[in-house]
């Protein structure tokens, strides 16, 4: 793999997905995360359609993958890129879910339109080298950043220092594959029977993932992109209205159900404003703050008591966990 050049880290998080994503120019999706893998508790009824997962885990070194991949004349229909710059996976994994969707909720924008057509005829590794050449892709990825106080030298490090990575899962054509950028191709994991759900069919395969893992291990990560959940509530409001006016009166039930709607698009657009506050905050350079407002305790001889209490309580915290 080449050096990771100038694509920083992003978090894992359904807000910077989102705005991500936004970023991109794509609209009609949003990304939710999932709090729970349980079977039969329903976690994706309020979040369908679900158009892919993007999950993400610990990485393991020389992991074998659990199925062989896929290098036939599918690869001409399924859009898979193998990443070949360190700290893209995050933008890789949801950029190979959009070009892989195909739902009418779904516009990827003219951007990734553009990538799609221009690299599809390309092996795996060349839309790899394409996607991560992309000035677009790339500047979007890296304004997902938290802003970073100190400057560190990462030539050498640490050799314990544990390792993350995001892949998509995805129903293509009455298959669900895993979308994997360190592997050659995508992972067939069979077939989704006519009437089956396609979710049901990836809930024990990323359980069971999630079990090769020591006990204890809680470094996993899911998220669903979904349709824009906006879009869905004032869909089925005018739905309403349009049945309201058909039929020439308003029960109390359709003023109920509308009344209930136009409560979910103002938790909505509060969700998004929070994200957007969020992404602000993450961006902001707090140094000169911190910096001035250490010079006043300073000139007010308040920083040094300060100092000895934030010691005396980080001792004593210390002593608590060594008698546990």
């Amino acid at each position: 793999m080449e050096s990771a050049g100038d694509w920083c880290l992003i978090e894992s998080d359904p807000g910077v997905f989102t705005q991500l994503i936004k970023t991109f120019g794509v609209k009609g999706v949003q990304v939710e995360e999932m709090w729970s893998m349980d079977e039969g508790e329903g976690i994706f009824d309020n979040l369908r359609p679900v158009h892919g997962l993007i999950f993400l885990f610990k990485y393991l070194q020389h992991e074998e993958p659990p199925l062989p991949v896929v290098k036939d004349n599918r690869l001409e229909k399924i859009y898979f890129a193998k990443q070949v710059i360190n700290n893209a996976c995050a933008t890789q994994a949801v950029i190979s879910l959009l070009l892989n969707c195909n739902h009418p909720d779904v516009d990827i924008g003219p951007e990734l339109t553009k990538l799609k057509e221009f690299s599809m005829s390309f092996d795996p590794k060349m839309r790899g080298l394409t996607l991560s050449n992309s000035q677009t892709i790339r500047s979007a990825h890296n304004s997902m950043s938290n802003q970073t106080l100190f400057e560190f030298d990462q030539k050498m490090p640490a050799k314990d220092e544990d390792a993350y990575h995001f892949v998509g899962y995805i129903p293509i054509d009455g298959r669900l594959y895993e979308l994997d950028g360190l592997r050659d191709g995508p992972i067939d994991h069979g077939p989704i029977a006519p009437k089956q759900d396609w979710l049901d069919v990836v809930q024990p395969i990323i359980m069971k993932r999630i079990n090769v893992y020591t006990e204890g291990e809680i470094h996993f990560n899911l998220m669903a992109l979904i349709s824009d959940r906006k879009m869905i509530y004032e869909r089925q409001i005018e739905e309403l209205m349009r049945q309201t006016q058909m039929l020439g009166m308003e029960t109390d039930e359709t003023e109920k159900e509308i009344r209930r709607l136009k409560m979910l698009i103002e938790y909505e657009d509060a969700k998004m404003l929070r994200y957007r506050q969020e992404m602000a905050r993450r961006r902001h350079n707090y140094l000169p703050f911190i910096i001035t407002l250490l010079k006043i305790l300073a000139e007010e001889k308040k920083l040094m008591p300060l100092y000895e209490k934030a010691k005396e309580r980080a001792l004593k915290k210390g002593q608590k966990k060594l008698k546990v």
